[in-house]
């Protein structure tokens, strides 16, 4: 039983879906294991991941639109707004998402369906550095 350890980096525009399975399918290329489990953690509290449909953006579009609608900007009762409107929305849409996905690797290769991405979700309207550990367990 082997692991490999990356720590892996993006730049994102502000909010919005960033697919990512590319950078974690080099991970496993670059860890050499053929037969496990990908683990990947954000190491933040206003961005999240989601596995989501990656031929059709609209999909991710209509995604995007819901949680804008279920968590707005302007709800009147926020009180932790010292970084802005986005911020609070940005950390209640991670905790309301996930921070952390694992994906089984077989062959060498994520074993995503046949629609199936990876994204990083950000949350904020900024542009933000976000870092990524990467963590492959297998043989």
């Amino acid at each position: 039983m082997g692991v490999f350890k990356s720590d892996w980096g993006i730049r994102t525009e502000g909010k919005g879906t960033y697919e990512i399975t590319g950078a974690v399918s080099g991970g496993l290329v670059e860890s050499g294991l053929s037969e496990g489990l990908a683990s990947v953690f954000v190491k933040h509290t206003s961005c999240s991941l989601v596995l989501m449909e990656n031929a059709d953006p609209t999909a991710r579009v209509d995604l995007e639109r819901f949680m804008e609608e279920l968590v707005p900007e302007d709800y009147p009762n926020f009180i932790h707004t010292l970084e802005g409107p986005d911020d609070m929305p940005s950390h209640i849409k991670m905790a309301l998402t996930r921070t952390s996905e694992n994906i089984p690797f077989a062959g060498g290769r994520l074993q995503l369906g046949t629609w199936q991405g990876l994204f990083l979700w950000e949350h904020r309207s900024a542009p933000h550095s976000r870092k990524l550990a990467l963590t492959y367990v297998g043989e």
